[in-house]
C-alpha cells in the first residue's frame, strides 16, 4: 500500500465522516515501519517506454518502486507524496531520487510532463469517488502524449475478515468497501466495475487480476492497469 494522494484534501475537509486519525497523521506515523509489497510487473509495460522516459512516481511512499526502476536503467525518476515522513526517508535510502513533498492536491509539474506515472495503492487511499477522478484527470494531464499511466491496487474481497470491516464501516462512507484501519487512516477496496469505469479515461492496454499481499501481510484481490493517454 502506498501513501495516501488525498490526505490533503481530507484533512481540509472535516465533518461527520473523517477518520478517527487523519491520512496524513495516520501515515506519517507509520512512515519507518511500513513496507510496501505491490510488485512492479515491469515486464507489461518495458516495451511501451523509451529509453529515457521521464518518470512520475504519485503516492511514492519511500522510492521502494522508483528505486526498482532505477535498476533497470531509468535515470529520470520523481516521486510525490503528502507525507513528509515518507518522503525523508525516502531521501534517506535512495538519494538519487527526487522527492518531493505534496502539498497541495494539483501535481505540482506542467502539463505532458511525463511519459509514465506509476500509481500503486494510492486509490485505495482516496474514498471518494470525485476525488479519485480529480486525480485521474491530473494524471492525464500530467502525461506526455501517448504516455504511460499504470496501475496496482486492491479489489473487494469475499473473506470473513474483510466482509466484516466492509460491514462494520457502511453506513459511514458512500462506496462499499471502505473500512478504517485498526490504527488509523481509511482504506477502500474496489469493485472491477468501478476500476472499468473510473480507468476509462485512458486506452487500455492491459487489465487483469491478481492477488497481493498487503503491507500487514495478509492477501488481498487485486488488479494490475496499463494505459495509455488517448
Amino acid at each position: 500500500m502506498q501513501t495516501a494522494y488525498a490526505i490533503l484534501v481530507a484533512n481540509k475537509k472535516g465533518g461527520k465522516n473523517m477518520p478517527h486519525i487523519s491520512q496524513q497523521d495516520y501515515w506519517n506515523a507509520v512512515s519507518e515501519e511500513k513496507e510496501f509489497t505491490l510488485p512492479l510487473h515491469y515486464s507489461t509495460f518495458q516495451n511501451l517506454l523509451r529509453p529515457n522516459a521521464k518518470v512520475l512516481d504519485i503516492g511514492c511512499g519511500y522510492g521502494r518502486t522508483l528505486n526498482e526502476l532505477s535498476r533497470y536503467g531509468h535515470t529520470e525518476l520523481y516521486g510525490i507524496d503528502f507525507a513528509a515522513g515518507m518522503i525523508a526517508r525516502g531521501k534517506r535510502l535512495y538519494p538519487h531520487l527526487q522527492l518531493t513533498e505534496m502539498k497541495s492536491p494539483a501535481i505540482p509539474f506542467s502539463d505532458a510532463s511525463f511519459d509514465l506515472v506509476v500509481l500503486f495503492a494510492v486509490l485505495t487511499c482516496i474514498a471518494s469517488n470525485d476525488e479519485q477522478e480529480n486525480l485521474l484527470n491530473e494524471i492525464n494531464r500530467v502525461l506526455a502524449p501517448d504516455g504511460i499511466v499504470v496501475v496496482s491496487d486492491f479489489l473487494l474481497n469475499t473473506d470473513e475478515r474483510n466482509l466484516t470491516r466492509y460491514k462494520k464501516f457502511e453506513n459511514k462512507y458512500p462506496n462499499f468497501g471502505t473500512f478504517e484501519l485498526p490504527k488509523g487512516g481509511v482504506c477502500r477496496h474496489h469493485s472491477i466495475e468501478w476500476v472499468q469505469e473510473s480507468l476509462s479515461l485512458f486506452e487500455t492496454v492491459r487489465l487483469e487480476k491478481t492477488a497481493f499481499t498487503t503491507m500487514n501481510g495478509n492477501p488481498s484481490n487485486g488488479y494490475h492497469f496499463v494505459g495509455r493517454k488517448k
